[in-house]
């Protein structure tokens, strides 16, 4: 019988990577994903190298019920899950004001209302079977609200605290709630062009990380049972700079520089 792995976000980027590694421990992966096409792909490709089931949930994650049907599909196929990792992510390159409300609605239904639905119903599938791993990830924006990239860092400060809640309620069962708060890692999400022309320098000097590299640190702490991973040294340090920034000063960051340039 397979025990699976809930991968969202996994046709690509960091959920790619999540999916590999875990089919390449033996894992079977539910591959969740918008991009229906690619994770089919990602599908074929690991039962080709590592001969695990990958079935493929297709689905918009922003969607009211989306948490709901990927937990009855599973509960339909039978499907053992013992692992959950929240790891669908959009970013918002813009201020609040002239950002449309729908795209909005879809940061925060993708990054908080259906992750903290997909926990609230596989945790108690987990106790039953007497083990489980959760992981979200969250960012070092959530410490901050960077200009122009607030609501990332607001709907990531909210994974960040439900997280730990969680944790809190899970303490002493056979569940394991983690949080992987990462900063700059080399994905798609994140290609801006200020980042990208130092990109090299960035990767040298441990100001970025690989994905692969990111993944497989957060999936150490998460087996390890581990409460958070900041897996950059650097971004221990941004972590502590975050209190002292004051507010007139990213305001004035936001009114007098082009910062979407930069991103």
């Amino acid at each position: 019988m397979s025990i699976y792995a809930i991968i969202t976000g996994a046709a690509s980027g960091m959920g790619r990577c999540y999916a590999l590694q875990l089919a390449q421990m033996g894992y079977g992966v539910i591959l969740v994903d918008i991009n229906g096409e690619a994770a089919q792909e990602l599908s074929s490709e690991i039962a080709q190298k590592y001969a695990v089931s990958a079935p493929v949930i297709c689905i918009d994650l922003t969607l009211p019920n989306a948490a709901d049907l990927i937990y009855e599909k599973c509960q339909q196929n039978g499907w053992i899950v013992e692992i959950l990792i929240n790891n669908a992510g959009m970013l918002i390159t813009s201020t609040i004001e002239e950002t449309d409300p729908q795209r909005l609605q879809r940061i925060i239904a993708l990054h908080c209302t259906t992750p903290l639905l997909l926990c609230r119903h596989f945790i108690p599938l987990m106790r039953q079977q007497g083990k489980g791993y959760i992981l979200n990830i969250s960012s070092i924006t959530a410490w901050m609200d960077w200009p122009v990239i607030g609501m990332y860092g607001c709907t990531k400060r909210f994974v960040k605290g439900y997280s730990r809640e969680l944790r809190i309620e899970c303490k002493g069962s056979p569940i394991s709630v983690s949080t992987a708060i990462f900063g700059a890692v080399d994905t798609p999400l994140i290609r801006f062009p200020l980042l990208m022309r130092y990109r090299k320098l960035l990767l040298r000097f441990g100001f970025m990380i690989s994905p692969e590299k990111a993944t497989s640190l957060a999936l150490k702490a998460m087996f390890k049972r581990k409460g958070k991973l900041i897996p950059c040294l650097s971004d221990r340090f941004v972590l502590m700079l975050c209190p002292l920034v004051p507010n007139s000063l990213l305001s004035f960051l936001i009114r007098k520089m082009d910062l979407k340039s930069a991103f």
